[in-house]
């Protein structure tokens, strides 16, 4: 299974549709909020299931705050991570994922790609496709896949690469 995880799109779509088309066909697609009205193009591009939650810029949005669902043996949290100030870093969302008793959060808003892996809890952040924080600031997004015995594994990739 192979899934593409991005966020912060902020209504500029163009690098997403490129990350559509280099990874080819994905599983499904989970946006970690951030979409500012791009809602329906992003679900209706994907041509796949699609998890989307909305982030602090998503105003008039209809879109869930937060999300749980199940990808093979995992359970996900989605949110866009605002609210538990991941900017600062990602321990006080991977307290609030353990009391959940989720075995993988996924959140945006720091624009700052990281898959975080402890042994009870996985932090995934995808950064940024339209404003990249990180140093060398290239757009970013994440591919997860299942392997044959359903374990997951993440790669941050840059879109330039």
């Amino acid at each position: 299974m192979k899934i593409l995880i991005v966020s912060d799109t902020h209504r500029h779509n163009e690098n997403f549709l490129k990350v559509l088309e280099k990874t080819g066909p994905i599983d499904m697609l989970i946006h970690c909020g951030d979409v500012e009205g791009s809602e329906y193009l992003i679900a209706s591009s994907a041509g796949c299931p699609v998890q989307m939650v909305m982030g602090n810029n998503d105003f008039f949005s209809d879109l869930p705050r937060e999300k749980e669902f199940q990808i093979g043996k995992y359970k996900i949290w989605l949110t866009h991570g605002h609210t538990y100030y991941v900017s600062m870093g990602d321990e006080n969302i991977k307290r609030e994922a353990r009391e959940r008793g989720v075995d993988i959060v996924m959140f945006g808003h720091s624009h700052r790609p990281i898959v975080d892996i402890d042994k009870d809890i996985i932090a995934v952040n995808p950064g940024s496709l339209t404003y990249p924080r990180q140093e060398g600031k290239k757009p970013s997004y994440i591919i997860m896949e299942l392997d044959h015995k359903g374990e997951a594994h993440f790669t941050i990739c840059y879109l330039d690469e």
